[in-house]
């Protein structure tokens, strides 16, 4: 699986290397790469990268009875596809990321009074879209930080302020959105603000969080020309963020680019060793792609996940809304390079498939590999992974655990991680008697297979997405979830 992914990705970058050089009027790529990685991409998005994934398959678990992933704190995917069923165009399947799509939304997980900053919850019912199988849910919720008791921030906003940003979408919607970051920032935070284009500079001196008048005219005067020299970007971002670190703090660089790197290191590999060399000065990063036709998904998305960060698309003012007020805590790492093992017991399951998280797959020696990196939880940030599996009949189902959750984290400033573990029943439930976190969970991997057109889907069908979705929506922080009903039908109609 992991091969197959690595050997796809270097091509595409061939691919897209040896067209580098013939780009149509619009500066786009020709409609080769697009095609090559997704099929009916082309017609989609022309000048959009994106990396098509192999769904995972079912494992037997006489073969291989452990599975070991890092977590996805990412929400790009979600908001990208609702960019593409808006506009009335399908979603090309590299970037439809199932796993993306499920953690968009909150779940009513209780927070646990542990030691540790992250709690852990599961449960088994009957698969919605295939009744022989069952659907496991593992839940994970990061501590909650109250906004008085969060630390000092050292933020440094590292904006592309290129050629290829200067449409409303682009530019201006990344600067309306940092406002509204700004209006969250207290005394005791500092905001720094570095740009690029053919070059890197300093937009703004690291600034108390209380002039935000300042910083706001600061962002506000900013203009779009040039080429995107993104690497030197970077590496002035972190510099600034190493001259202004706050030992116990909270060290973040914030990203907002369409990802159109193309002066000094440009190929993906190249930014993933830069990014991966800052990883470890205990400097996080948010990454936030904006803008249409030559979105660089692919390339935002692994930096994220190799630079201890995490992922956003704003498709508009109220994405930003969600990702800098509503959810603001997530920049708040409380737990880092997160990795879930489950062993399931094979007297009970035959074969178990996990959905989505694709590119998230470890090796089982990755597990107690410190040196391995894995996603990040935010504070108050919950987590979901599902699993699909075929039950092995058993007279044993509820006196012995289905599955052990073994799950690992590091605190942000430590190098060691730290276990948990958790064992799980299968108390025979069906599927509409599961909890609302399992129902509106299963609605939303269910309609990431149907987009995708998954070999895995079953029976499911919008219409039946829908009804479930419905009745599972009575926890619905900021109404997210009645926007899911309405993309559920756009998608029927492209169908």
């Amino acid at each position: 699986m992991k091969r197959k992914y690595t050997l796809l990705f270097i091509f595409i970058g061939v691919a897209y290397m040896a067209c580098e050089d013939d780009l149509d009027d619009a500066g786009n790529t020709p409609n080769i790469l697009s095609n090559f990685a997704n099929g009916y991409m082309g017609e989609a998005s022309p000048g959009e990268k994106y990396v098509e994934y192999e769904e995972n398959p079912f494992v037997e678990v006489r073969d291989q009875h452990v599975s070991t992933f890092s977590i996805d704190a990412d929400g790009a995917s979600y908001s990208n596809v609702r960019r593409f069923l808006k506009n009335g165009i399908h979603p090309p399947k590299g970037a439809i990321r199932t796993e993306e799509l499920i953690n968009y939304f909150q779940y009513d997980y209780k927070e646990t009074s542990s030691v540790h900053p992250v709690s852990l919850n599961g449960e088994v019912s009957q698969c919605p879209w295939n009744s022989l199988h069952r659907l496991i849910r593992i839940g994970i919720r990061g501590k909650e930080i109250t906004r008085a008791a969060l630390p000092p921030s050292n933020f440094v906003l590292l904006i592309d302020i290129s050629g290829s940003m200067g449409s409303e979408n682009k530019l201006e919607l990344l600067k309306n959105s940092f406002s509204l970051f700004i209006d969250e920032m207290r005394a005791e935070d500092k905001i720094a603000i570095v740009t690029y284009a053919g070059n890197s500079g300093v937009a703004l001196k690291a600034t108390s969080g209380d002039q935000k008048n300042t910083i706001k005219a600061a962002i506000q005067a900013l203009g779009s020309g040039g080429s995107t020299a993104g690497a030197e970007g970077i590496i002035t971002a972190y510099e600034i963020a190493r001259e202004n670190f706050i030992t116990g703090g909270n060290n973040r660089v914030i990203l907002g680019t369409d990802g159109d790197f193309n002066v000094g290191p440009s190929s993906l590999e190249e930014l993933i060793e830069l990014i991966e060399s800052k990883r470890d000065q205990g400097i996080f990063l948010t990454v936030l792609g904006v803008g249409e036709g030559n979105l660089n998904d692919a390339g935002m998305e692994q930096l994220a996940n190799n630079g201890n960060g995490n992922y956003e698309y704003i498709d508009n003012i109220d994405q930003a809304r969600k990702v800098f007020i509503h959810e603001f805590s997530k920049f708040y790492t409380v737990a880092k390079d997160v990795k879930v093992q489950v062993a399931f017991n094979a007297t009970l399951v035959k074969a178990y498939r996990l959905i989505g998280y694709e590119n998230r797959l470890l090796e089982t020696d990755d597990f107690e590999n410190d040196k391995k990196d894995a996603g990040e939880i935010g504070a108050g940030q919950q987590i979901t992974a599902l699993y699909e599996i075929k039950p092995a009949s058993s007279p044993a189902l509820r006196s012995v655990p289905t599955f052990t959750i073994d799950f690992r984290y590091k605190l942000p400033d430590e190098d060691h991680s730290i276990p948990l573990t958790l064992k799980i029943f299968d108390q025979g439930k069906l599927f509409d008697q599961a909890s609302e976190n399992m129902r509106f969970a299963g609605s939303v991997a269910a309609y990431g297979m149907l987009l995708w057109d998954s070999d895995y889907k079953g029976n499911a069908n919008y219409e039946a997405i829908r009804s479930w979705a419905m009745e599972s929506m009575n926890y619905n922080p900021h109404q997210y979830k009645n926007e899911f009903l309405e993309l559920i039908e756009i998608a029927k109609s492209l169908q």
